[in-house]
């Protein structure tokens, strides 16, 4: 992970400024700064996004290909996580210093989205025990500047919003066999169903209280972070503790409760945001180095 130096002046500054819920970038404690969203940036992808929290920028691609499904669940796909933490991002990625993040963060995501409580996994099936589809999620890292749980979550799941699958039409051939055709009518496609797809919140403990969305000064001086996934109706499917420090049960249950809170007000403004710029299609406006 990207880290930055911070001195004991510069840490007393910012644990005074949280503990009255007032932080250098003049942020309240459960503030997210301003984010910027944007879909079907990859042309050669079946779904695309890429956000941008912050100075922290994320580019997510999703590729859907036709694979064998898993012995233990036949009658349903996956999906593949890959992270790749450019070295633009942050000079600590150059050579191979990225490679033990970006293995840390596919294990979580694999973890957080890739169950049938996130996404219709059985919608994934082609042909039980013989054919699914298996959605390559590829996360590129463009910059770094804290919290990048929060920031790959919102990106996938906009990435998954945008992505289109072509209808699969099967007959059988002379022998007996199956055959498999693709619909190449761009319209005849199948899109996922997003509702369920948890957002992560990350909350980081800064003196006695903790924060959304640290940058990477507020990183600095916290001693332990609390990862939390949340649905749209505010459920908890996954969490996991980072840092060397340690918690106590009554700050994991009032950041458990915080991370509840945040990320259950996160899912409607995004969803809201995703069909307002699917509903303009061309017409949308391209921004960033994309556009």
């Amino acid at each position: 992970m990207a880290r930055v130096q911070v001195s004991e002046a510069e840490k007393v500054y910012i644990l005074h400024g949280i503990r009255d819920d007032l932080r250098v970038d003049g942020r309240g404690c459960e503030d997210y700064r301003h984010m910027e969203i944007e879909t079907d940036v990859v042309s050669n992808t079946d779904g695309s996004a890429k956000v941008t929290l912050g100075h922290t920028a994320v580019l997510v691609g999703v590729k859907a290909e036709i694979g064998k499904p898993r012995p233990t669940v036949p009658t349903e796909g996956y999906l593949e996580f890959f992270v790749d933490c450019s070295a633009n991002a942050t000079p600590e990625f150059e050579g191979r210093g990225g490679e033990e993040l970006g293995t840390e963060l596919s294990n979580t995501l694999y973890k957080v989205f890739n169950n049938k409580r996130s996404i219709d996994l059985k919608s994934l099936c082609i042909c039980a025990g013989e054919h699914c589809w298996v959605l390559y999620v590829d996360v590129l890292l463009l910059q770094c500047d804290g919290n990048l749980y929060d920031a790959i979550s919102v990106a996938i799941k906009a990435a998954l919003f945008n992505t289109k699958i072509p209808k699969v039409h099967i007959s059988s051939d002379d022998e007996g066999g199956k055959e498999i055709e693709l619909s190449d009518d761009p319209y005849d496609c199948m899109r996922l169903n997003v509702e369920n797809i948890p957002c992560i919140v990350t909350l980081c403990k800064v003196g006695h209280r903790h924060v959304v969305d640290a940058t990477l000064q507020e990183k600095a001086c916290s001693v332990a972070s609390l990862i939390i996934s949340v649905t749209h109706k505010g459920t908890i499917t996954c969490m996991r503790k980072v840092g060397g420090g340690s918690l106590d049960p009554e700050s994991i249950f009032e950041m458990t409760e915080a991370g509840k809170r945040v990320g259950k007000a996160l899912h409607a403004p995004l969803m809201k945001l995703l069909e307002q710029e699917e509903s303009l299609g061309k017409k949308r406006q391209k921004v960033g180095f994309l556009g």
